[in-house]
């Protein structure tokens, strides 16, 4: 397991879920003042700081360990295993929950249910150095409502090799795309080679808007409202149900799309990975591969979904001034620490530009390429879009890809859905 970063594209990789479905409420309820992590040594008041698990090793003790460096307040850690969502939702609505927390988002019920609290004047000076994709989605009426952590992404993984010998260049287009897809499987069908691997349900879970932004759309526009209302949309989907026709798609491999396995042995010549996979895939293949962004579409643009979760201060705390001040000296002036967060523990790229561009590790190759497309085609899941939304799209693609259903019907119908959501939003 590693971070995604809260993209919301795909399956959430940071996150260990309950195998039962998440914890009882009374249960998240009476953890909500368990004391999991040690304090720092400062004085002032005591903290809470909750994080949900993260997988990769090294970063409990990580964050543990830049809590206990803040001189001005007692910062407790808390690591929080199993469904974190519905933790911190049940949380906030009690005296007991954390002072300042991790946020996938946030979403937009606890900006207008006054869940937490308004961090500009912590990120003001420096905002326009944190990658603006991410920060986006974290700004509703004006106001920064949670510091952009770190950055996770998802990029085009090729093989160099077997594409030169099939004759194929990168692809530059969806089109492109269909086609190299569908020369690669027959050139190197003696070798059981698939040409693109999407995950192992034809690309429904983990591309979900990608191709709408690579098409020139969006999911919800500046203006609140259904930004895939165009024929645009059912053209470039069409395209991605082509690959499943064409059965130029890897399906039923032994990991699915965010475990680079599949293209590190051979099994298909191009796959749809997260950035996370690029030690691993630089490992076994040395320099026999490169990345892209997903193709543009028509007169669109290449498209990247990037994500990062936010640390947010809780409404409810008792200690307001000295969280947010807590809030900025870790995630606004500690560069030292959000350098470490983002590159010692995984492989993920740092929320401030000025970062990115300066880590070592992200400066040459592979690594430096993905950082460029974060910043220049970045795209993130907006405040707007609801779980409802997003379960309706994701189930009309999976029609689309899988079933063979018409784009323009399965998308009409999501257009419905979404214009109510947007409605009922607008209504709170």
């Amino acid at each position: 397991m590693t971070r995604d970063g809260g993209t919301g594209f795909g399956i959430g990789r940071r996150r260990l879920l309950a195998t039962a479905g998440g914890a009882a409420l009374t249960g998240v309820l009476a953890a909500c003042g368990s004391n999991t992590g040690r304090g720092g040594k400062g004085s002032g008041p005591a903290l809470s700081q909750w994080y949900h698990q993260y997988g990769e090793p090294g970063t409990e003790a990580a964050v543990k360990r830049y809590a206990a460096a803040y001189d001005k307040a007692r910062v407790t850690v808390q690591w929080r295993p199993g469904d974190y969502d519905r933790q911190t939702a049940a949380a906030l609505l009690t005296d007991s929950g954390p002072d300042v927390f991790e946020v996938d988002g946030p979403r937009l019920d606890q900006i207008k249910g006054s869940q937490i609290v308004d961090v500009t004047e912590q990120i003001e000076s420096v905002k326009d150095d944190f990658n603006q994709a991410v920060l986006k989605p974290k700004i509703w009426d004006g106001k920064i409502w949670a510091v952009p952590q770190t950055i996770d992404t998802q990029l085009l993984f090729y093989r160099k090799s077997l594409l030169q010998a099939a004759g194929v260049q990168p692809p530059q287009s969806v089109d492109e795309l269909v086609e190299a897809a569908k020369t690669l499987t027959r050139h190197h069908q003696k070798d059981k080679v698939k040409g693109l691997f999407l995950g192992n349900d034809g690309g429904a879970a983990v591309l979900g808007g990608t191709p709408l932004f690579a098409a020139g759309l969006s999911l919800i526009t500046e203006d609140g409202k259904v930004g895939f209302d165009d024929p645009a949309a059912a053209r470039v989907l069409g395209k991605v149900r082509q690959l499943y026709a064409d059965g130029s798609l890897l399906l039923g491999a032994p990991t699915d799309w965010s475990d680079p396995a599949a293209f590190v042995q051979g099994l298909t010549a191009m796959q749809w990975s997260g950035l996370w996979a690029l030690p691993q895939v630089k490992k076994a293949l040395g320099e026999d591969f490169g990345v892209l962004p997903f193709p543009k579409d028509g007169a669109g643009k290449p498209a990247v979904p990037v994500g990062a979760y936010g640390s947010a201060v809780s409404a409810r705390s008792k200690h307001q001034k000295e969280a947010k001040a807590f809030v900025k000296w870790l995630w606004v002036d500690g560069t030292d620490k959000q350098e470490d967060f983002a590159l010692s523990y995984g492989f993920h790229i740092p929320a401030r530009i000025s970062l990115a561009k300066k880590a070592k590790q992200l400066q040459e190759g592979a690594a430096a390429e993905a950082v460029r497309f974060a910043t220049d085609h970045g795209f993130a899941e907006p405040l707007l879009w609801t779980t409802a939304s997003r379960t309706a799209y994701q189930d009309a693609l999976n029609h689309i890809i899988k079933d063979g259903a018409n784009p323009e019907t399965e998308l009409k119908a999501v257009v419905r859905k979404v214009n109510s959501e947007l409605q009922r939003a607008k209504k709170k």
